[in-house]
């Protein structure tokens, strides 16, 4: 006799419909009744649905074999039946028939489980606090129950419902609602069966009734763009890099050489991806002397042209390249080449995409729900809610995650001062001061403050940059000292000065020689990196040596003299790619650098590759010299011989290794050549030798030098009882050690 199965109420019933219900494991599932046990299931299109039971879930002493039921149809999809059964079964599955050729292989019933999140995750993610939550939120194959499948986790606090929908479901996810975990905000859904490879997307019930379908905001694959999906992802990478992460432990990145290669991964030798650039780009860098490489925002995009500045998938390496194992392999080929891994990260902003963080359960969630907070007025974007501790947490654990995921030794944070200040690019009237009646965003610095405490915690080794064009206080001064906890800051003032002076002819850098040395002002004021990086070779700027004033040679001459100079200076450099071989063009995102240039071939080939030898001998030179790196951030490693030297366009000092070791810099930024142009040295040291010369022939220079050393004499000068009078070239920079 057969059991009546008991209706579901109608309200019930309607939010389940309208995917806006937030316990679908209340009506779904297998439930004990007095009489037996309910199964119900929701499977739109479906023409039959059996559940099957093995022998030894059945009826206490029953027989063996398998019990085999038809569900009902309670019509829109649902399918029920009571049978005589004592127990809801642990385990069963279900056979759906969506055609007339036959059912699908039975699979078990998503809600069978219980939730695969533990309240300890749950906790954290309320508080704010969790430092791994790419392990709790998002898309994770594992084994649940005794039953392989994926655990489908999202936070969206405002929606009615949540669904997922994607390649199992035929991208109908009205059998596939989620159940809300309390007040976390967390929606969660384990669905048996479902592995790496699967495309799916969140479909969001929206507080006014209303459905989005989003991208997973914590997803570890995407689509390759410009489509959007998500994709369920499960590594198998194995790292070869521990003795990299070890020794990078030991050595502080301060008292290091950083000499740094900035590339655009997707323009550096367009057609390659992650595995082909593994070939390639660890050998040219290795070659070349630069100690890392910083990679321009590998994170998923949609639209190319932002060069990865407007990211979608905060959790995933661009689709565009390879797979996420295949950008490991690429870290792990760096990694083995003795380089190191930044990247570009960019917690300031998020673009509007319908299908991805904004409005994301349909109120502002990752954005500021003020107005005039959310909406960046330069990039057409929105601004992070850096008050909100879930939005926090999302950005903390992202900066852990490529440090910890993916190996990266750093992160350089795009666009601090617009996280920093209320009235970035904004006019009175288009701002709300702080608590204070300030300027200064206390959310945002204390989310920095986390940042950059947490990932020095965490991963030991790492650094981190800012991008801060203003004077800000204690950017890289420790949070504990009420500093933004930063390792490094890029000094755009000496970059912007000394491509202004640069800019001039000679005959008019007399009259600007303090934008070619006031950065030796507040030198120590915080941690330097010295970027001429892609902002300033784009966008009508011109590449390096275009910007240089002159004929062809004047300007090659006046670029090796500036990396000359640069490569002295106290600060860490960072040099962007086509820059090192002096490519005439700006740098185009579908072109890359102008590889054709440095072609036996080409007329000027030699004139481009002598620049490339004098960048391969800089970083040479400069790592085999301590007192270029070892006090980089300590005033005593440096000391003046010509500062004011104006007329002559003359720059002179020394830099001091920590055992005392000098090394003399003399940089001539006029066209003429200088004999015998004295300079005071420290007098127990009697004589110096050539190391560098921007100006020697193998670089394309006039050969102008002081082949033979120098020894110093007892004449006073520049304040020194001791001097020498080397020959100065023409537009060059000249590097000279103790003999």
């Amino acid at each position: 006799m057969s059991v009546p199965v008991p209706g579901l109420d109608p309200g019930e019933r309607a939010r389940l419909l309208a995917g806006a219900h937030h316990d679908p494991h209340a009506l779904l599932g297998a439930h004990r009744l007095p009489d037996g046990v309910l199964f119900r299931c929701l499977r739109p299109l479906a023409r039959r649905v059996e559940v099957l039971v093995s022998g030894a879930e059945q009826a206490a002493g029953g027989a063996g074999g398998e019990l085999r039921a038809e569900l009902v149809s309670e019509g829109d999809g649902l399918f029920a039946a009571v049978l005589p059964l004592p127990a809801v079964p642990e385990r069963y599955r279900l056979a759906v028939t969506y055609a007339a050729d036959g059912p699908e292989p039975p699979a078990p019933d998503a809600y069978a489980f219980l939730p695969a999140l533990g309240d300890l995750d749950l906790h954290l993610i309320s508080e704010g606090r969790h430092e791994c939550l790419w392990e709790a939120l998002g898309a994770r194959p594992l084994e649940h129950q005794g039953e392989r499948g994926t655990r489908f986790t999202v936070w969206a606090p405002n929606a009615r419902g949540v669904r997922v929908a994607g390649d199992f479901n035929a991208w109908d996810g009205t059998g596939f609602p989620m159940r809300s975990l309390g007040a976390s905000g967390v929606w969660e859904l384990f669905v048996p069966g479902v592995g790496p490879g699967t495309r799916y997307k969140f479909d969001v019930c929206r507080p006014d009734g209303g459905h989005t379908l989003r991208a997973d905001p914590l997803a570890r694959r995407t689509e390759c763009p410009p489509a959007t999906a998500s994709v369920v992802w499960e590594s198998r990478h194995v790292w070869d890099d521990a003795e990299w992460l070890d020794r990078r432990a030991r050595r502080p990145a301060h008292a290091a050489p950083l000499s740094v290669y900035e590339l655009h991964l997707g323009s550096w030798r367009p057609g390659l991806g992650y595995r082909e650039l593994a070939e390639q780009l660890p050998a040219y860098v290795h070659d070349l002397g630069f100690t890392h490489v910083e990679l321009m925002p590998p994170a998923e995009h949609p639209f190319g042209g932002s060069w990865g500045y407007q990211v979608t998938g905060y959790y995933a390496p661009t689709a565009r390249l390879g797979t996420p194992d295949d950008f490991k392999h690429l870290v792990d080929a760096l990694h083995r080449a003795g380089i190191g891994v930044l990247i570009d990260w960019v917690p300031a902003h998020f673009p509007k995409d319908d299908w991805a963080l904004a409005r994301f359960d349909g109120t502002p969630c990752y954005e500021h729900p003020d107005p005039l907070r959310a909406e960046h007025p330069d990039w057409g974007t929105l601004e992070f809610d850096y008050g909100r501790p879930e939005v926090r947490n999302f950005l903390v654990a992202n900066a852990v995650f490529w440090c910890e995921e993916y190996h990266v030794d750093g992160l350089r944070v795009d666009a601090v001062a617009s996280m920093l200040y209320l009235d970035y690019s904004r006019a009175d009237g288009q701002w709300t001061p702080n608590a204070d009646g300030g300027r200064e965003n206390r959310d945002a610095v204390a989310f920095l403050q986390e940042t950059n405490a947490t990932v020095y915690r965490r991963c030991p080794g790492v650094l981190t940059v800012a991008e801060e064009s203003t004077a800000w206080d204690g950017v890289t001064r420790p949070t504990h000292l009420g500093g933004l906890g930063f390792g490094f800051k890029w000094n755009m003032g000496w970059m912007h000065d000394s491509l202004v002076y640069l800019a001039r002819d000679p005959v008019h850098r007399a009259w600007h020689h303090d934008e070619i040395t006031f950065s030796m002002v507040y030198a120590y004021s915080e941690n330097y990196v010295l970027p001429i990086s892609h902002d300033e070779v784009v966008h009508g700027k011109r590449a390096l040596v275009s910007k240089m004033p002159g004929d062809w040679w004047q300007r090659r001459a006046n670029h090796r003299a500036y990396l000359g100079f640069m490569w002295s200076h106290p600060g860490k450099q960072l040099l962007f790619m086509g820059q090192e071989f002096a490519q005439g063009a700006e740098w185009s995102e579908t072109e890359g650098p102008q590889w054709w240039v440095l072609d036996p071939g080409y007329v000027a080939a030699g004139d481009h590759r002598g620049v490339q030898d004098l960048v391969r001998d800089l970083n040479a030179r400069y790592v085999a010299t301590p007192a270029l790196w070892e006090r980089d951030t300590d005033p005593e490693g440096f000391s003046w011989i010509a500062a004011d030297a104006a007329e002559d366009n003359v720059l002179a000092f020394l830099r001091y290794a920590a055992d005392g070791s000098p090394l003399l810099a003399i940089t001539s930024f006029s066209p003429v050549v200088r004999h015998g142009y004295r300079l005071g040295v420290p007098v127990h040291v009697p004589a110096w030798t050539e190391v560098l010369n921007t100006d020697d022939p193998r670089y394309g220079g006039s050969g102008v030098g002081n082949a033979d050393g120098l020894k110093a004499e007892s004449i006073p000068a520049h304040g020194r009882d001791a001097s020498i009078a080397p020959t100065l070239p023409p537009l060059a920079t000249l590097w000279f050690r103790p003999a």
